[in-house]
């Protein structure tokens, strides 16, 4: 979904996550604390009617305060007295000091510099030129998925379809899917704090082959430089308009992004189709629903649910004077359930008209690889409701163990009768 989604993704409870303190909280009855801890993780959205219910800015035992509603939520993420860091002093969040996050970690004018370098790669004459190459690899997955019968839709489709585009978007060649699933994986998991000592070397271990990874291509494009965004970022190098670290963190994040995020997307997205037969009639019969489609996944079910603030200065926001310093949890996934902004809000409907929310963010950081990610969702459900309309749950899907990033490890389906496809 974009370097910035995951930049509106840096909720940062690294704060708090791996606190016992959190547990006694959830345990008590606070809400925000148990967005933290299962059972209530896997379904949030309860808990953030109950927090709505509450106000638009709620105060936690965990030291924050936590946004609920879609204006407040727009209102946090497009003032700009509300930055993503301390303006001094030691990050009080808690991130891994050796893992260089680029654009999560920063406010203008770096976050600025550094957002101006990386939207060439998503200019749309660069994405209408890809569209044609995400489509055929969407029918080259899922032909090959059907031919089994039953397959896991996460790993023979939703993850294999956003890492092929962004590895040529970015021009890698001769990637190992897997690995890079596996160290795109352990990086995201880190967006919701290291649990334990595991955990921290897997994203030590997929920080240091990433590093690698860009460091020799850069070279590779010095020498020969191409029509692709790491020849355009070493240009911008050589001009010195970045450092080569702050190009190697860029390159690694624009991987990462480009495809953990729209994974969940089209993993969510599935499976909210598929437990409502009436919707999945309705984009069989109409692939040309499938932006709506996209638009709705996003509101109703979004891969991004939170993102965080610190009041740079003293501000008033939902009526509410902010101190200098608070920190703000900025709930997505509850804006898009808003009633207030969005009528029968937990009805899923892609004929839906109105579907304004917030899962791109707003403001400063908002998504720039909006455009791919809503490029690669509706080609994938187009191309699933056109090739496997008799499309079935086969299992129980199972969730990821994440907060920030909501999403699914497995979805076992069933193909069902595979007809010829439409000319």
């Amino acid at each position: 979904m974009g370097a910035n989604a995951l930049s509106e993704a840096a909720l940062r409870f690294r704060l708090v996550a791996n606190n016992a303190a959190t547990w006694s909280a959830a345990v008590s009855g606070d809400p925000t604390a148990r967005l933290l801890h299962s059972p209530w993780r896997e379904s949030p959205y309860p808990i953030y009617e109950r927090l709505r219910s509450s106000g638009p800015l709620v105060r936690s035992k965990l030291g924050l305060v936590t946004a609920t509603t879609h204006e407040t939520c727009r209102a946090v993420l497009r003032d700009r007295s509300m930055g993503v860091r301390p303006e001094s002093g030691p990050d009080p969040l808690g991130e891994l000091d050796e893992l260089d996050l680029s654009l999560l970690k920063l406010d203008p004018p770096d976050h600025t510099r550094l957002r101006k370098l990386a939207a060439p790669a998503f200019r749309a004459r660069r994405l209408a030129a890809l569209r044609e190459s995400v489509e055929s690899i969407a029918h080259d997955l899922v032909d090959r998925a059907t031919r089994r019968g039953e397959f896991d839709l996460m790993r023979d489709v939703a993850l294999p379809l956003p890492i092929r585009v962004i590895t040529a978007l970015l021009d890698l060649r001769d990637v190992d899917t897997p690995t890079l699933a596996r160290h795109g994986s352990a990086l995201a998991s880190s967006l919701d704090g290291v649990r334990g000592p595991r955990q921290l070397r897997a994203v030590r271990r997929a920080d240091a082959a990433f590093h690698a990874m860009f460091t020799d291509l850069m070279e590779q494009r010095r020498r020969a430089p191409g029509d692709d965004v790491v020849s355009d970022l070493v240009h911008a190098h050589d001009d010195e308009q970045v450092t080569a670290d702050e190009l190697v963190a860029l390159c690694r994040l624009l991987l990462v992004a480009g495809f953990e995020t729209t994974v969940n997307l089209i993993g969510n997205g599935t499976l909210a189709l598929l437990r409502h037969p009436e919707q999945w009639a309705a984009l069989r019969d109409d692939p040309g629903l499938a932006p709506s489609a996209v638009e709705e996944v996003l509101r109703w079910d979004g891969p991004v649910q939170s993102s965080a603030r610190i009041a740079h200065e003293t501000v008033e926001i939902g009526g509410r004077r902010l101190r200098k310093g608070t920190l703000v949890l900025v709930l997505l996934g509850s804006a898009g359930r808003d009633p207030a902004a969005h009528s029968d809000p937990d009805r899923f409907d892609i004929t839906r008209e109105e579907s304004e929310h917030l899962a791109f963010s707003h403001g400063a950081h908002y998504c720039l690889g909006a455009p791919l990610a809503r490029m690669e969702g509706d080609l994938a459900f187009r191309v699933l409701a056109d090739w496997l309309p008799n499309l079935t749950l086969a299992g129980r899907p199972r969730q990821r163990r994440t907060t920030v990033l909501r999403g699914l490890r497995t979805l076992p389906v069933a193909s069902g009768a595979v007809p010829a496809p439409r000319a």
